[in-house]
């Protein structure tokens, strides 16, 4: 299942994506009063785990039953005004250094345990918004990364239970400042500047995504293809991710875990070649099963 985000009429509203458009939860879930335990929203979805998931199914097949039910609560895409899939997760934490070629086309060690670092909630962006290039950077750059939402409170999870507590995946973009990045050993400056977490269009669940490592990762900036990988090279897989953070800090529903990128990105390039981000470049994360996730550059103005 594919759950989206959108703001309408000033405010939030859930969805779900089909092949005929975006099928509006809370409008559906008036029409249908019988059904219960249908989630309103997405962090209510991800806390109520299957359950919650087979709730919306049960209002989905509810409104399909009927097409006049269903042309009252479909939705265009094209028309909507997307949020991040995931609003307002507790925690997000990120991978670095976590591609093998990636790792290879910047001169680094390759890492003998994930390196973490984070981004806050204000770094937080959905599909199709503009992202302001900070005033303070030149040298902006685009990561796509596979995002792994967290749906069960994970504490010291063995590697071969992780992918139990993972309640769906997204596209996500981990937009790096590199001049800020670099400046101090600590990367944080340069990783969690405002909407620098692109997430979206969808957060669509585990059971429909299957192997997490088995999917073609791609970027692009202004149609040319910039990255073009698959999340097999990844040193290290989205179960050892899980179950390596969750030795360190409780993670819990709705909190979020950037897997790392691919190569293909600026800081790759030789110095010379390297050509950052500007205003009007537009930037599409495109994931196997998990849609395509596109912002727009714009100078920051405030």
């Amino acid at each position: 299942m594919k759950l989206v985000t959108f703001m309408a009429n000033g405010e939030a509203r859930f969805g779900i994506a089909t092949v005929k458009g975006i099928v509006d939860v809370i409008a559906a879930a008036e029409r249908h009063p019988e059904l219960a335990g249908v989630p309103h929203e997405v962090h209510q979805a991800i806390e109520g785990g299957q359950e919650a998931v087979e709730a919306l199914e049960r209002l989905l097949q509810a409104v399909e039953r009927d097409a006049l039910s269903l042309s009252a609560v479909l939705l265009e895409e094209e028309s909507l005004s997307f949020e991040p899939c995931v609003t307002r997760p507790n925690k997000i934490v990120c991978v670095g250094l976590n591609y093998r070629k990636h790792a290879e086309e910047t001169n680094a060690a390759i890492p003998s345990v994930p390196i973490l670092f984070n981004k806050f909630n204000n770094a937080l962006a959905g599909h199709r918004h503009d992202i302001p290039l900070p005033k303070v950077s030149s040298e902006v750059d685009y990561e796509a990364e596979l995002a792994i939402v967290i749906g069960k409170t994970a504490k010291n999870v063995d590697k071969a239970n992780a992918l139990d507590y993972i309640f769906g995946y997204c596209c996500a973009n981990d937009l790096s400042a590199r001049d800020l990045q670099t400046r101090t050993p600590q990367w944080m400056l340069g990783k969690t500047c405002d909407k620098f977490a692109p997430l979206g269009p969808y957060l669509v669940t585990a059971d429909e995504v299957g192997d997490p490592n088995a999917l073609e990762i791609r970027c692009s900036v202004n149609g040319e293809t910039r990255q073009s990988s698959n999340t097999s090279d990844m040193i290290f897989r989205c179960d050892e991710i899980v179950s390596y953070i969750s030795q360190h800090m409780t993670l819990v529903p709705g909190d979020i875990i950037l897997t790392g990128t691919p190569e293909g990105v600026v800081l790759g390039l030789p110095e010379a070649q390297r050509v950052y981000l500007k205003a009007g470049d537009v930037v599409t994360v495109e994931i196997e099963k998990l849609g395509a996730l596109t912002n727009r550059m714009a100078a920051e103005t405030e």
